[in-house]
């Protein structure tokens, strides 16, 4: 087995901020498995959570230590695999990219989808959220009316935790709610930018407002106050940055309402599933998120979509210069491919 990579940037049609920031554009990394003559795909996104961040660097290096390790193993030796990668403490972005082109890889062979090996119907898929950032309540308001016009999405995402405080987070949320068909669904990311107070304080205001459930409303650091907000909170709770992968799920359960899945934190598909299997015998919800991933990691993550509670898989949608084409909207939900593998093709961005 043969494995090579090689950077892509691609740049936001609109800047995303959140509680800690905004970004516009990222570099990310594109592997490739050969073997038998197949090819199989996967990418690594580099994402901070704020305290903690994986570098487009610290994956590189550890791309650099796997070709010889690789070059012995067929990509069916999926547990030998493991075994051999696990002294090296990979990060888990790069994991993530080696697991996804080993399960293109495998669908490839097979001349199968990967939502297909796994037995999936896809009519359970459910309507992708698109993600409003922090911005003023006017810009906020046309950020989601162009959403709307431009994917006929059936959720919207609000991202709120404003530095300037929760009246700005009122102001900004009703805007966009005012301008919001009934049909279509809120939800709340605070990505860790409220106290305690201020937590049941917005989870009250919109709980009026249609709201499906909060997501990350504490700090990580905050954890120990979730079961004082779940009590209080009128709206299901859901984390993200404080739940990364299936050892984390145990201690959380009692804590909170559901977990937010993503390909980056989790380490790939297969991490992925145990983490939904897992999140279901804790009588958990699941959702499905993404960092600034192109429709290769987020082709990878819609294989699995029938299995989610909530999708929020976009950050694609909002690219001007995404190389990779095979995925569908359609009515709002995020289609994988038909075709074997993740079934996407790579097509270069002319300026």
């Amino acid at each position: 087995m043969e494995i090579s990579w090689s950077p892509f940037t691609v740049h936001k049609r609109v800047p995303l901020t959140i509680s800690r920031g905004t970004t516009a554009q990222s570099t990310n990394l594109w592997l490739k498995l050969r073997a038998e003559g197949l090819e199989g795909w996967g990418e690594a996104a580099p994402f901070s959570i704020g305290t903690y961040q994986q570098s487009l660097e610290q994956v590189m290096g550890d791309l650099a230590q796997l070709p010889d390790l690789l070059q012995p193993y067929q990509p069916w030796e999926r547990q030998a695999l493991a075994a051999a990668i696990a002294p090296l403490s990979l990060q888990s972005a790069t994991k993530a990219a080696l697991d996804v082109a080993l399960w293109d890889w495998c669908g490839k062979a097979t001349g199968q989808p990967i939502w297909r090996l796994l037995g999936l119907d896809l009519g359970q898929i459910q309507p992708t959220s698109v993600t409003v950032g922090i911005a003023s309540p006017a810009a906020a308001q046309r950020r989601s009316q162009d959403w709307l016009q431009q994917t006929s999405a059936r959720a919207l995402k609000v991202k709120l935790g404003s530095p300037a405080g929760i009246a700005a987070d009122q102001a900004m949320f009703q805007a966009v709610y005012d301008q919001t068909p009934p049909a279509v669904s809120l939800s709340i990311d605070a990505n860790g930018g409220w106290t305690l107070e201020e937590a049941i304080e917005m989870a009250h205001w919109l709980s009026d407002r249609r709201v499906t459930h909060l997501e990350q409303p504490l700090p990580v650091e905050q954890n120990p106050q979730l079961p004082q907000l779940r009590q209080q909170s009128p709206l299901p709770v859901f984390v993200d940055e404080s739940c990364f992968t299936s050892q984390d799920i145990p201690s959380l359960a009692a804590l909170v309402d559901g977990i937010n899945i993503k390909l980056m934190k989790a380490g790939g598909l297969t991490e992925a599933l145990r983490m939904i299997h897992t999140a279901r015998a804790c009588g958990l919800q699941v959702m499905f998120g993404c960092y600034s991933d192109s429709s290769l990691a987020n082709g990878a993550m819609a294989q699995l979509s029938p299995l989610a509670d909530y999708v929020d898989l976009d950050s694609h949608l909002n690219l001007r210069d995404d190389p990779f084409t095979g995925l569908s909207l359609v009515e709002g939900r995020l289609l994988p491919s038909p075709h074997p593998g993740l079934g996407l093709a790579y097509v270069p961005h002319t300026p």
